[in-house]
């Protein structure tokens, strides 16, 4: 099982850690800063740090309850102590749009009623899919998206809370919805809260306050169908 330790504190640049096993490019860490990719978020990478070498981390995957590190030259590690470093200015992009998803998600569902049903993110894009606004006006549109920026520059604070899945799943809106969508077999959830505006699962990393974001734009719609729209922006 490998501790994860971007679960507690997305800030985390560096730890120290332990391999516990090499199977070809794949090594495992008993505690790991590298983000393994899920809910739209691409994974992490970076470097592997042992008797003075470095070693690119080129991928990160969870499998079961071990997260693996493949690397590019697994032949200059062995078991025992190595330093993780994320690649940093990476991850506080995705950390940053991941927020900025949320954001926009709170404002589409406050003003229009919208649903997310789809997301990706990556370090200098993301895309939101999101019901109830295929009939929106340019003009009605583009003052959502000012709505949102306005929220962003409210700086409202980011933080994570963990509770059981009985209490998540007796929240009303939109945190009962996701978490129906989350196997049974998660018996804790993960929430992720933004000031008074929004609050839902998420086992992704985030910026600590909506300010860090900054201000992004929106650089295309794109009908999905059945009554979808994808948002597709930019942080700037």
């Amino acid at each position: 099982m490998t501790k994860e330790l971007f679960l507690e504190d997305s800030y985390l640049k560096t730890c120290g850690a332990e391999i516990t096993s090499i199977d070809g490019n794949k090594v495992a860490l008993n505690r790991t800063i590298f983000y393994p990719g899920g809910g739209g978020q691409e994974a992490d990478s970076g470097i592997l740090i042992q008797n003075g070498q470095e070693v690119q981390v080129t991928k990160v995957k969870k499998e079961g309850r071990e997260i693996f590190h493949y690397v590019s030259t697994p032949e200059k590690l062995v078991l025992g102590t190595v330093t993780a470093t994320v690649d940093w200015e990476r991850r506080e992009s995705l950390m940053k749009h991941h927020t900025l998803l949320h954001v926009i998600s709170a404002v589409f569902h406050q003003q229009q009623n919208s649903l997310c049903t789809g997301n990706q993110i990556y370090p200098d894009k993301a895309r939101i899919d999101l019901t109830g606004i295929t009939d929106l006006s340019s003009e009605e549109l583009d003052a959502l998206i000012a709505k949102a920026n306005e929220e962003l520059a409210r700086n409202h604070k980011v933080t994570v809370r963990t509770v059981p899945r009985e209490e998540a799943e007796n929240i009303s809106g939109m945190i009962k919805t996701i978490v129906n969508l989350i196997p049974e077999s998660v018996k804790d959830i993960r929430l992720v809260k933004i000031g008074d505006i929004d609050e839902q699962a998420c086992g992704g990393t985030h910026v600590n306050e909506t300010g860090s974001v900054g201000q992004f734009v929106l650089d295309k719609t794109k009908n999905k169908g059945k009554g979808i729209t994808r948002l597709e922006v930019h942080v700037i």
